[in-house]
């Protein structure tokens, strides 16, 4: 078998790392298509556009599912937020090697890096991850694969050992040495790149998960806008904080299971309370919404409160922040 006939899958997010590892084995004369995982939880953009860049095949699979699956019960737990990261690296690679298996490719790889990040790719996590996955025997990790023990690709002349690299740790030297000899032009700058590794969003799952549960997917989708309440009865609040905020709430929203509160003679925010809520719990709804208003000091908001074709409204004080800070998610 000659290079110019192998071919490999690289796990593909677009962020240098990735970009890397798929220069690495087209170095070597090997056929390289990417394959990205797509969720809720991960932006698509910089793999459509690294793509596009090192001009590669890029196959999509949608893997939300999958992660909201993990996230109910992660046999490996979770990092600092609410991320299952090495049982989703499994369960990608296993899924990337179904596909690789089922369209011929000869290995897959990936950009990881030795103990650039402490939970999932310290030495230990690496080797689990290969070996939950099921196709570990497969997987070649370009970038540190001198410090790793060698795969059967390098062993059998698939590819050349001598050709990888030894990185390892959090810096970025030598991948930005590498990038300005591949010629990248652009690529990220370094980021967690999931939603459920940040703090503000992971506090925020982990409550949706504690009370509402985590199956309706567009109640996860909400958890990325506007701020969010959870009132003393344990209903959930949603406010606006910015147009493109109100723009989601009225274009997403189910109109017959929630309210929609707005202020009628300022302007303000929409704000979601379900349709469930009490009238004590619309009382404080409102007074928060008004406190995100264009309201004057100690002087009542006219809140409008909106239900399908019923409508009222109701003057309130804004609440006050102290109030409102014990409220907020």
């Amino acid at each position: 078998m000659t290079k110019k006939n192998v071919k490999a899958l690289c796990l593909f997010s677009g962020g240098l790392d990735s970009l890397l590892a798929v220069c690495l084995m087209q170095k070597q004369g090997i056929t390289v298509d990417g394959i990205v995982f797509t969720s809720t939880f991960f932006d698509l953009a910089p793999a459509l556009k690294g793509a596009k860049q090192l001009e590669i095949n890029l196959i999509q699979k949608d893997f939300t599912e999958h992660i909201i699956g993990l996230i109910k019960s992660p046999p490996h737990g979770f990092g600092k937020g609410i991320n299952p990261c090495i049982d989703c690296h499994a369960l990608m690679f296993k899924t990337a090697g179904e596909y690789m298996k089922e369209h011929d490719y000869d290995f897959m790889c990936t950009g990881e890096v030795l103990n650039e990040r402490p939970m999932s790719q310290n030495k230990k996590s690496l080797r689990t991850v290969a070996d939950d996955s099921q196709y570990g025997e497969y997987l070649l990790r370009p970038l540190s694969a001198k410090i790793l023990p060698p795969t059967q690709m390098e062993e059998s002349g698939l590819v050349d050992r001598e050709q990888l690299e030894d990185i390892q740790g959090r810096g970025r030297k030598k991948q930005m040495a590498l990038a300005i000899e591949f010629g990248l032009k652009s690529y990220p700058s370094p980021a967690g790149g999931c939603k459920l590794t940040e703090p503000s969003f992971a506090k925020r799952m982990k409550d949706l998960k504690a009370h509402e549960g985590i199956d309706n997917l567009n109640n996860i989708n909400f958890l990325k806008i506007g701020r969010h309440f959870r009132l003393q009865d344990g209903t959930k609040l949603i406010v606006g904080r910015n147009r493109s905020d109100n723009e989601y709430i009225i274009n997403n929203l189910n109109k017959t299971e929630n309210y929609i509160l707005h202020a009628a003679n300022v302007k303000g925010p929409f704000a979601v309370l379900p349709k469930n809520s009490s009238d004590e719990t619309l009382k404080t709804a409102s007074a928060i919404c008004a406190r995100y208003s264009d309201s004057v000091e100690d002087e009542p908001t006219i809140i409008r409160i909106k239900l399908m074709e019923d409508e009222n409204t109701v003057a309130i004080l804004p609440m006050k922040q102290e109030e409102i800070n014990t409220l907020l998610l």
